[in-house]
């Protein structure tokens, strides 16, 4: 080799030396802040033996404690297909000339065992509706079960064990579902399309998801392990085997999964269980406001960096809130310190707090922020002078009504002020059933005079009378009618 190509070959080598530690300074930075935003109790495999884990332990030990749901639905159904045909109601009379006969029909759905004693936490929606519902364990055994509870609100129920036969049952433990994070590995665990149960896994997608389903409190656990149908009322499990969640619903056009299920979070589902184990009602808070998401122009109009929290747009008087000092145009930032980002966020984190807990709404006013306290009240129970049913010769024969309130105004998307009585119970093939009287229909008048009062819908529904003169207000709208005494 010359000198010259020497000097070329060793130049080159230097230029290659600096080039790898320029090229290799930016890898150990970027694996330096990696380590860095990795928590301390979260380890990266570093062998083939830890890659090659799995879930089996976990499956193990939650099994037992899912189980399947089977729902029986009898339905009276017209064995002529012309039933509902006007043409033909027309000539026969309606549809009570047409001979009806009963179907059935069978739904399946999951189920966790929460207490020993043979307390099955489900979706609602499960068994709605049902003449019968049993139960399968994961050893094929099959039990009979009442339902204990049902909430529509939060779409569950709770089964409770007919015959327990003094088996004690596996009940499974409760995790807190606030401490997920996104990225956290999940198990679903049910019995979708009835094949049997399965176990499938994935991570946490997403938390606190909106607009999922209409429930009252939305504020699901997002998840991509695979959910199907069959898979409501399941268990979605972390890697402790504790129940972080139960499997209620799916995103999908074609029916079957897409990697984007829900699930409702553990800490809502455990005041269900609770008062299906303890033989209680549900009571759950009541703030006494309603609100409003904070939207990027209503942030900017209040000088907030971010669009969040819940903004008041109109405070129930003597409610909870307004006794707390709340009024319209407060922004409610966090509750207890978490902080929430829109009005599902507040209702979900004040539905899980104990009734009469001490919290800490921090409140954003005028531009500065504060610690308001807030004592957590139930809403005020009906009295018996607020709530009435009507039996006997009357046309408005198995209605029960109750007189409207703040917090009734405020659960059923009325104005604070309004006034009347609220349809809560229709009786089934009863005068008021036929006349087409329907659960949540606000009474406003009978015969012009004005039903402001329960008692006062009681002794006016209760005269014998040629026709009826109704007005009452449907799903927003006045309806009129005048029917037959």
């Amino acid at each position: 080799m010359t000198p010259r190509s020497l000097a070329l070959a060793i130049g080159a080598l230097a230029v290659l030396a600096i080039g790898g530690t320029l090229a290799l300074a930016p890898l150990t930075v970027r694996n330096e802040t990696l380590a860095a935003a990795i928590a301390p109790d979260v380890v990266v495999p570093s062998s083939d033996a830890q890659v090659k884990l799995s879930f089996a332990p976990v499956v193990k030990a939650v099994a037992p404690s899912v189980v399947n749901v089977y729902a029986t639905t009898i339905e009276q159904q017209s064995s002529s297909p012309f039933a509902n045909d006007p043409f033909f109601q027309r000539f026969f009379g309606g549809q009570g000339q047409f001979q009806s006969r009963p179907r059935e029909s069978q739904s399946l759905g999951s189920g966790v065992i929460v207490d020993a004693s043979g307390m099955i936490l489900t979706n609602r929606h499960v068994i709605e509706g049902a003449t019968d519902v049993r139960i399968a364990l994961s050893d094929g055994r099959e039990f009979a079960v009442d339902v204990a509870v049902e909430d529509a609100q939060t779409d569950l129920a709770v089964l409770k064990i007919r015959d327990p036969k003094g088996t004690t049952f596996p009940a499974i433990t409760f995790a807190d579902s606030d401490a997920l994070q996104v990225g956290d590995l999940v198990l679903a665990i049910g019995n979708p399309f009835g094949v049997g149960q399965t176990v499938t896994s994935g991570i946490v997608s997403g938390l606190a998801r909106t607009g999922v389903e209409s429930s009252d409190y939305e504020f699901f656990i997002q998840t991509d392990a695979a959910i199907n149908p069959g898979n409501s009322g399941g268990a979605l499990v972390d890697l402790d085997g504790h129940l972080v969640g139960i499997n209620t619903a799916i995103y999908s056009q074609t029916g079957g999964s897409v990697g984007i299920g829900f699930a409702i979070p553990a800490n809502m589902a455990r005041l269900v269980a609770d008062a299906g184990v303890s033989g209680g009602a549900i009571v759950r808070p009541w703030f006494g406001a309603k609100m409003q998401a904070v939207n990027s122009d209503i942030a900017s109009s209040l000088g907030m960096v971010a669009p969040h929290g819940a903004l008041i747009t109109e405070v129930a008087p003597d409610g909870p809130a307004a006794k707390a000092g709340f009024a319209s145009g407060d922004v409610i930032l966090s509750v207890d310190g978490v902080a929430i980002d829109d009005p599902s966020a507040f209702n979900f984190r004040l539905a899980t707090k104990p009734i009469g807990k001490a919290t800490t709404l921090q409140r954003l006013r005028g531009g500065k922020t504060d610690d308001v306290p807030f004592n957590v009240e139930a809403a005020p129970v009906p009295t018996p002078d607020m709530l009435a049913t009507i039996n006997g010769d009357s046309r408005f024969s198995g209605t029960t009504v109750r007189q409207i309130t703040p917090d009734l105004a405020e659960a059923k998307g009325l104005p604070y002020d309004a006034k009347g009585v609220i349809v809560t119970v229709v009786a089934k093939g009863s005068p008021a059933d036929q006349m087409g009287l329907q659960v949540d229909d606000v009474l406003m008048t009978l015969n012009d005079a004005a039903m402001d009062t329960a008692k006062t819908f009681e002794r006016t529904a209760s005269q014998r009378v040629r026709t009826w003169q109704v007005t009452l207000e449907r799903s927003g709208q006045v309806l009129r009618s005048i029917v037959s005494g």
